[in-house]
């Protein structure tokens, strides 16, 4: 099974096809909602929303391309696939531009989907991470993300202590709380996320 926030979105205007897709993906062990149009999926979007949008390239209303240009324009990062009977170049590389994750003409294999979903699911969780580290930083003092900058730099206690204009005990303190606040196991987790930090941490 895959992890639970994650959901396909399938948006097309057959519903058909959009039964057969909700049906072959279940049977696959997605979680799976489904909309009939471009229109239909914006009015119901929300920003807590993560997974994919597998969506038909020619929908009544915004197609699928202008589907995606719409949800980033909202800031959204879903990540996109454009499936479509009507496949051309011109219309292949708006999808691109747009940052769609893939491009499949109709009729495709079952796996070409499920190998472009999965390519979308792993560009989302990889997000995911970083937003969750990212939250995780927020909990650090100041003074304590100077300290995890530093040591992702590979400077030891003292060193960092000398940099910082403090004991090298008092750096251990620091240390030690930055472990608890982040959960961090080890020196090499906290390094993670200190180099996966956005905005960077001081000092990179």
């Amino acid at each position: 099974m895959h992890p639970e926030p994650l959901t396909v979105f399938v948006v097309d205007d057959d519903p058909a096809v959009r039964d057969s897709l909700a049906l072959m993906l279940g049977i696959a062990g997605y979680r799976t909602a489904s909309f009939a149009d471009a229109e239909a999926f914006l009015a119901a979007w929300r920003e807590d929303w993560s997974g994919c949008v597998v969506a038909d390239l020619r929908l009544p209303g915004a197609s699928g391309v202008e589907l995606q240009t719409e949800l980033a324009r909202r800031g959204s990062s879903l990540p996109v696939v454009i499936i479509t009977a009507h496949g051309d170049v011109p219309a292949a590389r708006a999808a691109f531009r747009a940052d769609a994750v893939d491009f499949l003409e109709k009729p495709y294999e079952n796996a070409q989907l499920q190998a472009a979903i999965q390519s979308a699911f792993s560009k989302e969780s990889r997000r995911l991470r970083r937003a969750a580290d990212a939250r995780r930083l927020e909990r650090l003092t100041g003074r304590e993300r100077e300290v995890l900058a530093a040591a992702a730099q590979g400077l030891h206690a003292k060193e960092i202590g000398k940099k910082l204009g403090i004991s090298a005990r008092t750096v251990e303190v620091h240390k030690t709380r930055i472990m608890s606040k982040l959960g961090a196991r080890n020196v090499a987790e906290l390094v993670r996320l200190a180099l996966a930090a956005e905005p960077p941490l001081p000092g990179r």
